[in-house]
């Protein structure tokens, strides 16, 4: 054979090696590289979630996580989230803000999850929503709505839930709509320094101050603390009309076990949190009883008729039990953000990150607490503050008076402990 023999016959044969090639790289890609993109358009969408399982955010994490799931029941009972499963992919934070980034890297660039759901509070939230912005997520959260986490420049982190500073706004209405005779004329203070609580003390202490409510104590703590006893006395031998307090279920408890063995009665207490814990609460605090007429604020009530929210109280009592009064406010807080994301996510059309925060900064989206409408910041300007009151057992909304058979009339001054 001549050299131009051998040129064609190794021409022939590379060619049949290309052609080979060819035939192997469309079957692998049709088979997605290789199953893999296959895998992703039709396998779960996985949702990363970090959540203070335990620790001093133990109660709240486990109502957030039933919130969480009980969306993620409901949305996969209807077919899924763009036509597929959704898989909820929880760690335990340990309510500490160094865990929470921890857990939201590993969410990211290990675990490969889809989207991110947010922790619970402010403090935890901040650092979350950092770490959600270095990788380019959006993070939709229901429970950090401290000013803090709004301002650091972020675009991509989504409160559904109440701004948190104007939250006692309606106890201070309340307080002021009373005639001159009625009106308290000393009020106490206490709150943790965590960015949940204390900016909702300071604003009721400014508002309430202006009008002419003297302060006889003010006390800031730290969030860490777990002895309780010489700020209860502190504020036993104040002896204010009112008591606003800004904590969670754990110093709540301490403070009014001891106001109950002081006789010491308020004419109204009022807290950020702990009271809209439902049975958590009713449990910690001895009855329902020793609840009467305890308020705090929230942006939700059992009886709602907003969109999806009589099906999720249905849900939450067919598969944990109990009756309303059992659900704590966190439950509806978790479950809207669930809402929130499938509406937007439907909205892209895909889980396109940068469309995503796009679509939620835009766009005016339904929930069981209310409309939601993020400001610029990531703040939900279209949600109403209500003022509830435990009476009869019964958590039940009071202030603004409303013709819904639901509001009830405020309870003050409040009963003695039993």
């Amino acid at each position: 054979m001549d050299v131009f023999g051998r040129s064609n016959l190794l021409l022939r044969r590379s060619l049949g090696v290309i052609v080979l090639l060819c035939v192997t790289l469309i079957i692998v890609t049709a088979c997605g590289i290789g199953g893999t993109t296959t895998a992703k358009n039709t396998g779960p969408i996985k949702i990363g979630i970090s959540l203070s399982l335990s620790g001093d955010f133990a109660a709240d994490g486990q109502a957030f996580q039933q919130g969480y799931q009980l969306w993620a029941d409901k949305v996969n009972a209807s077919g899924g989230l763009l036509g597929r499963q959704v898989t909820l992919d929880i760690v335990n934070d340990a309510s500490s803000d160094t865990q929470v980034v921890t857990n939201y890297q590993k969410l990211i660039t290990i675990d490969k999850c889809d989207l991110l759901f947010g922790p619970f509070s402010t403090k935890l939230t901040k650092p979350a929503a950092a770490i959600a912005n270095r990788y380019g997520f959006a993070l939709v959260e229901g429970a950090g709505g401290g000013p803090s986490v709004f301002t650091q420049g972020l675009n991509n982190v989504f409160d559904v839930s109440l701004p948190v500073a104007n939250n006692l706004v309606s106890f201070t209405q309340l307080i002021l709509s009373l005639p001159a005779n009625e009106r308290p004329q000393t009020a106490a203070y206490a709150t943790q320094d965590d960015p949940f609580t204390q900016p909702q003390i300071d604003l009721a202490k400014q508002v309430l101050e202006q009008a002419g409510i003297k302060t006889v104590s003010y006390t800031v703590y730290p969030a860490e603390t777990t002895d309780f006893t010489p700020i209860a006395q502190k504020l036993l031998s104040a002896k204010g009309d009112v008591v606003v307090l800004g904590t969670l279920l754990q110093d709540f408890t301490a403070f009014a076990t001891a106001f109950k063995q002081q006789h010491y009665n308020p004419k109204a207490i009022v807290a950020t949190a702990g009271p809209d814990q439902g049975d958590a609460f009713l449990k910690a605090i001895g009855g329902a009883t020793s609840a009467e007429g305890i308020m705090v604020p929230n942006g939700w009530y059992a009886q709602q008729t907003t969109p999806g929210n009589q099906e999720m109280v249905q849900a939450f009592l067919k598969k944990y039990g109990g009756d309303i009064s059992a659900i704590s406010s966190d439950v509806p807080e978790g479950y809207s953000v669930g809402q929130v994301v499938q509406q937007a996510v439907t909205k892209v059309g895909s889980l396109d990150q940068a469309k995503l925060i796009q679509v939620l900064h835009n766009n005016t989206f339904t929930s069981v607490q209310g409309p939601v409408k993020f400001d610029n910041t990531g703040q939900n300007t279209a949600i109403q503050a209500f003022l509830f009151q435990w009476q009869g057992g019964k958590l039940l909304p009071v202030y603004p008076a409303s013709s819904d058979p639901n509001f009830k009339t405020p309870e003050y001054p409040r009963p003695n402990w039993p």
